[in-house]
Parts: structure tokens; sequence; C-alpha cells
């Protein structure tokens, strides 16, 4: 069955060949993190994205960038227990201003390894990115000359192009160095 919902609403990532890159400079972003893991992740997201923006409708988010662009980072994730911390939030051109109930991040300038996420409608955004981390982690990672960069784990980047109505699409950063 999963098999079938992923050919119906994912484009196939098999054989894709990413662009690795150095991110010329952080990326920083304001908003609010959840501890989660494997298991929970798809009920946890939904909720604090629900969350989030009741919190930015109570206290707005100064300094956005402009255009607009939204990031998911995850980061400490361990393969023993399926933990790590989720985060989500509005890019931001200044950490001078947290508002009440906030958090600041800031994205590291390192290394990363770039994959596309396309799902076939705009109902597919879980199991697309679920597909490309799965194929970033489990097919491409282990065959290539990187490893986990062990700072963060990836970030999603969301711009004007996740919110087309025919051929939606977002970036996967997967944070990589050189296998030692």
């Amino acid at each position: 069955m999963a098999n079938l919902l992923t050919r119906l609403f994912v484009h196939d990532l098999r054989g894709y060949q990413p662009r690795t890159f150095k991110l010329p400079a952080p990326i920083s972003i304001i908003g609010i993190s959840v501890d989660t893991t494997l298991k929970r992740i798809y009920r946890d997201v939904p909720a604090l994205g629900r969350r989030f923006k009741a919190l930015k409708e109570a206290h707005p988010i100064p300094n956005k960038k402009e255009p607009w662009a939204f990031a998911a980072v995850s980061r400490g994730y361990d393969p023993a227990t399926g933990t790590m911390t989720y985060m989500m939030g509005d890019v931001v051109t200044s950490l001078a201003e947290v508002p009440e109930g906030m958090q600041a991040f800031e994205i590291p300038a390192i290394t990363y390894a770039l994959f596309p996420v396309r799902p076939k409608g705009r109902f597919g955004w879980g199991l697309a990115i679920a597909n490309a981390k799965g194929y970033a982690y489990t097919e491409w990672l282990p065959k290539s000359r990187y490893e986990p960069a062990g700072v963060i784990d990836d970030f999603e980047y969301h711009d004007e192009r996740s919110t087309y109505q025919r051929n939606p699409e977002i970036d996967l950063f997967v944070a990589i160095k050189m296998r030692s």
C-alpha cells in the first residue's frame, strides 16, 4: 500500500544525484520546535504548524525575509531511538527581536546536498518529504563519498514554489561532510 501511495503522490528520485554546495551564509529563522520520533512526526508536525500559526497571529514575527520563505529543520536524530528535534520558522533578516513563545535558530553555512521535493499534488507533501529523506539517507548517502555533518540533519526550504497549484516544489538540504 505504501508503494502505491508513493507512486500516486510523489515523483520518483531513484538514481537522482543531488547538487552539493556550501551555503554561502547562515539562514536565520524564528519559530517553534518539538521533540518527536519517527513514529510521532506525522502527528506532531501538523500540530506544531497549527500552534505556530496561532503564535504568529498573536505575536507577529518582525524582520521577515522578502520574498517570503519558511524553513523546517531536523536536528539531533538518534537512529537507536528514532528521536529528533523538529523546528519550523519563518526566514528573517535579523534575530534581534524574537516574539514571546518563539525561539531563534541559525541554519549553519556548511556543505549540503540538495534534493527536490515534488509532490504530485498539494496533499502529497508528507509522503514527498518522507520519500526524499528516505532516498537521501538510505540510498544516496551510504553510496556517496559523504557522511552526515553532525551539526544539523537537514532542512526544508519553502518559498513561493511551494504554493504553486501545479507542480509545487521545495528543496531538502541534507547537511554533509566528506567521509572520514
